[in-house]
């Protein structure tokens, strides 16, 4: 650390923040290369999303899949407070292609440009580009030909934890106000430990005015949907949010699901809760009966 700069924000062990502008990362900075994992039999492959931004994917395909054979498509955003993480890391390499091999789908994991050097709104602007990129493919001439023969386009979902849990949000709202294609049915989406803003509008956390200096604060509607009228006109057409029992936003996913029920929206909303554990501890410690029963129920909802 440099001389005079002080400790801003310690979020130990994922990252702290310093008076001068630095940012320290412990998390989500090694990097899996892509390839097939044989403990799994999924195949991934990294992409270019915008040349500009520099926004890239890590796509996913269980190496069980026939030629021409179509599969779900389900499109991943990472958590990490909008600081860390990327789909390149082992934590999240590991759980997507979990997924990908446990329901048999495609996935497209995006790795969004992320804050403080990218303030918030850019995590939501990568992540719909990243969306629209997905669905480029929709009609079988898009740049990455496994998408085009694998995809059933009839059958799209979003996912995402904690943060990425609150870009899927966004992304279902950007959906309801804007079309994917006549060609895109965008099913469902899973909110896994989401975060959002604090029951009865309570003041942002000093985590969210870090990564967006900009923000209203607590009628900021991307971290408060209870006042959003966009929210009845939600882009899919169901939802499944995701608890932990002894995670300090369970009550921000809890509060996610009441204002849906409120929203008027007429889509089906449920939730699944996991006792006895604390925030995203499936992506930690993957084996356990929990986080595989927590798996099970990812997949069970994309191929009900």
């Amino acid at each position: 650390m440099e001389s005079g700069a002080e400790i801003m924000l310690d979020f130990s062990p994922y990252f702290r923040a310093y008076s001068d502008g630095r940012v320290e990362r412990f998390f989500g900075t090694d990097v899996v290369p892509p390839g097939t994992d044989h403990d799994t039999g999924v195949s991934s492959k990294d992409v270019q999303i915008c040349t500009e931004t520099g926004v890239s994917a890590r796509v996913f395909v269980p190496t069980t899949v026939s030629p021409g054979e179509k599969l779900p498509l389900l499109v991943y955003f990472h958590g990490g407070g909008f600081v860390v993480g990327s789909p390149f890391c082992p934590t999240y390499h590991n759980f997507v292609a979990s997924l990908v091999k446990e329901a048999k789908i495609v996935v497209i994991s995006i790795d969004y440009r992320l804050a403080p050097e990218y303030p918030v709104p850019k995590a939501y602007e990568d992540s719909w580009a990243g969306l629209k990129w997905a669905v480029s493919h929709a009609d079988g001439s898009g740049p990455e030909p496994v998408i085009n023969e694998h995809v059933d386009w009839a059958r799209v979902f979003l996912s995402g934890d904690s943060a990425g849990g609150n870009i899927v949000h966004n992304m279902l709202v950007q959906a309801g106000e804007e079309s994917l294609g006549h060609k895109v049915k965008l099913l469902g989406a899973c909110l896994v430990h989401p975060d959002f803003a604090k029951r009865e509008g309570g003041d942002p956390s000093k985590m969210w005015r870090f990564v967006c200096p900009t923000t209203s604060g607590s009628d900021d509607l991307r971290i408060n949907p209870s006042s959003d009228p966009r929210l009845a006109r939600l882009g899919c057409g169901k939802v499944l949010i995701c608890l932990a029992e002894m995670d300090n936003l369970r009550d921000r996913g809890l509060f996610y699901y009441e204002t849906l029920v409120k929203s008027g929206w007429d889509g089906e909303v449920e939730i699944f809760e996991t006792l006895g554990e604390e925030h995203v501890f499936h992506l930690f410690n993957p084996n356990c009966e929990e986080a595989l029963a927590l798996l099970k129920r990812l997949a069970s909802f994309i191929n009900q």
